[in-house]
């Protein structure tokens, strides 16, 4: 598992509002939190590319879905932090959590998502 001290994942969050920083973040924390491999990270960069682009504001305009994730509603992510209109670190975290309990990998969520054309 890779090891980043406290002060390199906050210099990583730190570029999270540009998707290239968001992406980079994702792959270290995120990938390394819930113990997804290298095939995990190609599926969640397949799925946030295809919901938002990794844009933090994006924003669904027929269904109000919100940020990275595409929570609907938006405000779902709220329970990871109150600033998740603007932390993209909060969305990303969200993301994750809901992929993991509804579809355990990201890989699973990108299945659905091919699917049904949403998660």
């Amino acid at each position: 598992m890779l090891f980043r001290s406290a002060n390199s994942l906050s210099s990583l969050a730190a570029g999270t509002r540009k998707p290239a920083g968001a992406k980079a973040w994702a792959k270290v924390f995120i990938m390394q939190k819930y113990g997804w491999g290298p095939d995990q990270y190609a599926c969640l960069v397949k799925l946030w590319t295809r919901e938002s682009n990794w844009r933090y504001q994006a924003k669904n305009k027929s269904s109000g879905a919100y940020g990275i994730p595409q929570a609907l509603p938006g405000k779902r992510m709220a329970m990871f932090g109150k600033d998740w209109l603007n932390d993209p670190t909060i969305q990303m975290t969200w993301g994750a959590h809901y992929i993991e309990r509804r579809y355990d990998t990201p890989c699973g969520a990108w299945a659905a998502f091919q699917r049904k054309g949403w998660y």
